[in-house]
């Protein structure tokens, strides 16, 4: 993170010093609350840094973890988004890759999660305002310094083209079930970046959303957790937020995007008509309730 070395025509560890620590939390995890994850903390001297250290150490019961520098708190910020994003993307692959070869990616994952040190990431959409952003923080001063990153891009790249992946694959679904794509009625669960959590920031449901609109499609999006005004204003998209509301047996297809518990403790295939499909973004359904999944 750039710091400005002059404020006003103070110079900075001459005249102020400045204190800096990395957000770190997980959205809509109960678990995982700010008082129980380490913080990282820096400083701009070693003053600096033992104050804002001390400040956070006496309400962060995770302790915290003191920088050398606030390059380094941010670098270390950087990365951890950075390396998820990573992860996601090569789940993703592999279930483009699965999808080609009929075989199913959740039950891949469940059986290489055996060994105790595979990485259990599942395919999904990558949103939100970390994950999907700070790699390209990092790439963009990898190249300021005349360095090239492939992998960082390369995931990104992947990530954000999931969307559309999924679109197209519930279009060949309908396709196959001789449905008329154009018209045909879509009811998307979630617009929320992920599970149990109002934020709607980034959100890569959009993506799908926008690609089957251009298929000609007609969507309707329902999201208990989400707020209709923000999504208007964000995405100039109209959501519903009861899900009691939804209309059953209306839609050609389901698309379960966000595993909302909501969603989960419903039977998709009630908002079908006869010969409609559901297809699982999230892994949230059982097998046979489902026409196919990420």
């Amino acid at each position: 993170m750039p710091v400005l070395e002059r404020v006003s025509g103070l110079k900075m560890n001459q005249d102020f010093s400045v204190g800096y620590s990395p957000e770190r939390i997980n959205p809509g995890d109960k678990l995982h609350t700010v008082t129980q994850i380490k913080k990282i903390t820096s400083g701009s001297n070693p003053d600096a840094a033992k104050t804002i250290d001390d400040i956070y150490r006496s309400v962060i019961e995770a302790g915290t973890h003191r920088a050398p520098s606030i390059k380094v708190a941010e670098a270390a910020k950087v990365i951890e988004n950075s390396q998820r994003d990573i992860n996601i993307a090569f789940v993703n692959e592999l279930a483009c890759i699965f999808n080609r070869l009929g075989i199913d990616t959740l039950d891949v994952l469940e059986a290489a999660s055996t060994k105790w040190n595979f990485l259990p990431f599942k395919p999904g959409l990558v949103g939100g305002h970390c994950i999907g952003v700070d790699p390209y923080y990092l790439a963009q001063k990898a190249q300021e310094v005349g360095y090239h990153p492939e992998i960082i891009l390369a995931g990104r790249r992947l990530n954000d083209g999931m969307g559309a992946y999924v679109a197209s694959e519930v279009v060949k679904l309908l396709i196959k079930g001789n449905a008329c794509v154009k018209d045909a009625k879509v009811l998307v669960l979630g617009i929320t970046f992920k599970e149990n959590c109002p934020d709607i920031r980034n959100s890569r449901v959009i993506d799908i959303i926008n690609e089957l609109h251009d298929y000609g499609c007609d969507v309707d999006v329902v999201d208990p957790w989400a707020n209709a005004g923000e999504v208007k204003h964000e995405y100039a998209l109209s959501v519903l937020t009861d899900v009691s509301a939804v209309q059953k047996m209306n839609y050609l297809a389901v698309i379960a995007a966000v595993g909302h518990k909501d969603f989960s403790e419903i039977d998709p295939r009630s908002w079908l008509v006869e010969k409609g499909i559901v297809y699982d973004v999230k892994g949230i359904y059982n097998r046979d309730m489902v026409d196919s999944r990420l």
